[in-house]
């Protein structure tokens, strides 16, 4: 089936990254395989990560299916080109329908694109991973790919004013060997090594990373950064989570006293 909405958007993705004058560094891209199902998993640090992964296997005609939060699919502009690129809706009460989509999409020969933390990550370090990649991989069995991302915390991410201002920022790359996970093998000690395969690509970036991220806000604590550890930051996501919790209540209380 022809592709009528993904490559316009990676295009009009393309010009975006050269007016805001972003400077790509890749490693490893030989491993997106040119062809059959693969699942890309990459550490999360911003809002712009499924589309600067996606930048590097443009050129070689292979469009990632991003799995992405329900609450974006009912966007009324990003609904529309979400459902147009076929990246997956992912509804947190019923995570089963989505597995059966992207597990249908891997079989026909899909990238799909995980987030495996599932959400942004304040300290800048990989945290804890969910289980979905490794399942899909086992059940699918197609490879896993491990991926890391820097640099696009600095544009635009959870919590801090977008920076879209003309500016050289560097956004670095590495995509990692494919890898097979058997379908015998244990789920939370595949999750570890998945983990630790992206933390290695997340330091082998930062390490190369031109940019000195000592006293500045997008840096991790353990590169002498102002963010919080990966601790201080479990302790902010649950605070914040309990907040949005108790809006909610207000909310569905107010409606109800109308």
């Amino acid at each position: 089936m022809a592709e009528l909405i993904y490559p316009p958007v990676a295009g009009a993705f393309k010009t975006a990254w050269k007016v805001l004058g972003i400077r790509f560094k890749i490693f490893g891209d030989e491993h997106i395989p040119p062809t059959g199902g693969a699942i890309i998993a990459s550490n999360h640090i911003s809002y712009l990560d499924f589309a600067l992964i996606g930048t590097p296997a443009a050129p070689k005609n292979r469009y990632i299916r991003f799995m992405a939060k329900k609450e974006i699919f009912d966007n009324k502009l990003a609904g529309p080109l979400m459902r147009g690129m076929k990246h997956i809706s992912v509804d947190r009460e019923k995570g089963s329908s989505s597995l059966v989509a992207a597990m249908r999409a891997l079989r026909a020969g899909e990238i799909i694109g995980i987030f495996p933390e599932a959400t942004i990550s304040l300290s800048w370090e990989v945290k804890e991973l969910k289980s979905g990649a490794v399942r899909l991989a086992q059940g699918a069995g197609v490879p896993i790919i491990p991926v890391a991302l820097w640099g696009s915390q600095r544009i635009l991410t959870k919590g801090k004013k977008p920076n879209l201002k003309r500016k050289k920022i560097p956004i670095y790359i590495a995509y990692g060997e494919p890898y097979m996970i058997s379908k015998e093998a244990d789920v939370i000690e595949e999750e570890t090594l998945l983990r630790e395969k992206i933390s290695e690509l997340l330091h082998l970036v930062q390490e190369n990373y031109p940019d000195s991220p000592k006293g500045e806000w997008w840096g991790p604590k353990r590169l002498g950064g102002t963010a919080p550890t990966i601790e201080e930051a479990a302790i902010e996501n649950a605070r914040r989570k309990a907040a949005r919790a108790a809006k909610n209540v207000s909310k569905s209380q107010k409606k109800e006293s109308k």
